[in-house]
């Protein structure tokens, strides 16, 4: 890297060195660009088809602290700032090498203190994320610790064959919003194994689709999540930004810790599309605020009052073949709670072997849930209160 002009000290921006360094090895039919022994400042770079980027343990990659380095672009459909790190229209890149990249985003944190609606694409106070992956496939990010991105942390779009393994996402817990460690958006054959992400957002959010979509939007499909720890952060989400549906998700061996919310589904009449066959298998939590949160009222949890059937629509979600077992749960503040909407109610929901223990119990309303060997133990009011409007089967 040094060849190419990099100081790797900490103030110098190396980006012109970094960025010839993955176009020669690009141009030479691929190879390995590699940062080691120092930290390498640098605004947006571009890496490309079978080029692998290795950041040494020695090394960090440090994102431009200056906001006039991140130039406006369309991205994701939405106007935005260009992200640090993307792969765009590109295949057969890796990213690994024990090393650091820091996105160094207290600046945009800083940015949008206060702003209503900002973490939401295409405000009017756009911020970076830190890797986009856009329209590319066979990538792998693996053995890296990435962490304090301006705005949402991983970003695969619309690519497939995507795999991140034994990663690190981190970021404060407060006053670093929306910086969600891996949104999977309209993307399918994805793998997320031993990540341990503790953020100031969802650990992981499954997207596909923008609030109030025109469409066409594509599903995000075939996604697994095996053997992650998470900590800080919103937990597992599955939404609210679903117009082009998700399906076929498997989350298996996955340990919570002082998150907000554990296993979340959630979406609304103005985002949603077809949720289906989605497990959720083999889980812990411990002192979760909430342990289940499966709802199309997104961002409340539940209406308040009478809700009344409203017309379907393309928006519309359908939750369906939802299947939670051996879940364990304590120390939470809300068991849970299952509810769709009047129109669209929550089909074939299973839970099977699990023990949620809270202050308040398991709600659920407008939906078909089966419950077979379910303990919910509340402090606080009755353990499972179901709704007139739902249809709830019990297995002794």
């Amino acid at each position: 890297m040094r060849a190419y002009g990099a100081k790797s000290d900490g103030t110098t921006k190396d980006t012109r060195a970094i960025q010839a360094a993955i176009d020669a090895c690009a141009a030479a039919g691929g190879g390995t660009v590699r940062l080691s022994g120092g930290k390498f400042v640098t605004a947006p770079i571009e890496l490309k088809s079978n080029v692998e980027f290795d950041i040494e343990k020695d090394a960090v990659l440090l994102g431009s602290a200056l906001r006039e380095d991140y130039p406006k672009a369309l991205r994701m459909r939405q106007q935005t700032v260009e992200p640090l790190i993307v792969i765009t229209n590109a295949s057969n890149v890796t990213i690994k090498g024990g090393g650091v990249i820091d996105g160094q985003g207290k600046v945009w944190w800083d940015y949008v203190n206060g702003v209503k609606d900002s973490g939401v694409l295409g405000t009017d106070h756009p911020r970076p994320m830190l890797l986009l992956i856009d329209h590319s496939k066979h990538v792998v990010v693996e053995d890296v610790t990435i962490q304090n991105s301006g705005f949402w942390q991983v970003v695969p779009y619309y690519s497939d064959d995507l795999v991140f393994r034994n990663l690190k996402i981190l970021a404060p817990q407060r006053g670093a919003p929306n910086t969600d460690a891996i949104d999977p958006f309209s993307s399918s054959h994805v793998t997320i194994d031993h990540v341990f992400a503790s953020t100031g957002d969802d650990n992981v959010a499954i997207k596909s689709g923008a609030i109030n979509s025109p469409g066409p939007d594509a599903p995000s499909h075939d996604i697994t999540i095996t053997d992650c720890e998470f900590e800080a952060g919103h937990g597992l989400s599955i939404g609210s930004e679903v117009a082009g549906g998700v399906q076929n998700v498997r989350a298996e061996r996955i340990h919570f810790k002082g998150t907000d919310q554990g296993i979340r589904v959630k979406a609304n009449r103005d985002r949603g599309n077809d949720l289906s066959h989605l497990s959720f298998k083999d889980i812990t939590m411990e002192n979760v605020r909430t342990a289940i949160l499966i709802s199309e009222y997104y961002p409340k949890a539940m209406p308040e009052g009478e809700v009344a059937a409203a017309p379907i629509g393309r928006l519309t979600p359908f939750f369906h073949d939802i299947h939670i077992e051996n879940v364990t749960a304590t120390g939470g503040d809300w068991a849970g709670v299952i509810i769709g909407l009047p129109e669209s109610p929550i089909k074939g929901l299973t839970m099977k072997d699990v023990s949620l223990s809270a202050t308040k119990g398991l709600d659920i309303a407008f939906a078909q849930v089966t419950l077979d060997h379910v303990t919910v133990t509340a402090t606080q009011g009755d353990p499972v209160n179901v709704a007139k409007t739902a249809q709830v089967f019990i297995v002794k």
